[in-house]
């Protein structure tokens, strides 16, 4: 009787008095690492989106000028779309250089696919392959251009 009463803590409570505090270190850094593993999650996440977006950007990119070519079906077929790979959209004169201008310079605007973006039309036969290429570097975060292409085949 003479323990309980004389005003000490008993043994096994003196021991664990700082118990309480090591164990919220542990769990505060336990969490901290687990938010920091959502938060990398989250920006991969967000980079393979943009990633994503400017590869459907580009589809839609290279659909919209073989409509531009079947609306000036004539004019495709005699070649006046033909063009090699280039950044630089053409001097409007005619129809066909009117639509690759607009096309390659909407390609190319900073909500787009920026301007690194180029493009190629080439006949082979009665077949046009319509590519798009872009610096996918916004999306991948890499420190070099990361070029990335689209290929679309179409007969008109």
């Amino acid at each position: 009787m003479r323990g309980i009463h004389s005003g000490r803590a008993p043994a096994a409570r003196r021991r664990a008095r700082g118990a309480g505090l090591i164990e919220v270190l542990v769990a505060v850094l336990v969490m901290a690492i687990g938010l920091l593993g959502i938060a990398a999650m989250q920006a991969t996440a967000l980079r393979n989106s943009q990633s994503s977006t400017e590869q459907s950007m580009a589809v839609v990119y290279s659909y919209s000028i073989i409509d531009a070519m079947r609306a000036n079906r004539d004019a495709a077929l005699a070649n006046a779309y033909n063009i090699g790979m280039t950044c630089a959209p053409p001097a409007v004169g005619t129809l066909a250089q009117t639509d690759l201008n607009a096309w390659l310079t909407s390609m190319q605007q900073a909500q787009s696919l920026g301007p690194a973006a180029c493009g190629q039309i080439q006949r082979n036969g009665d077949m046009f392959i319509v590519t798009v290429r872009w610096d996918d570097r916004r999306a991948t975060g890499a420190a070099a251009a990361d070029n990335k292409s689209i290929e679309t085949r179409t007969r008109l």
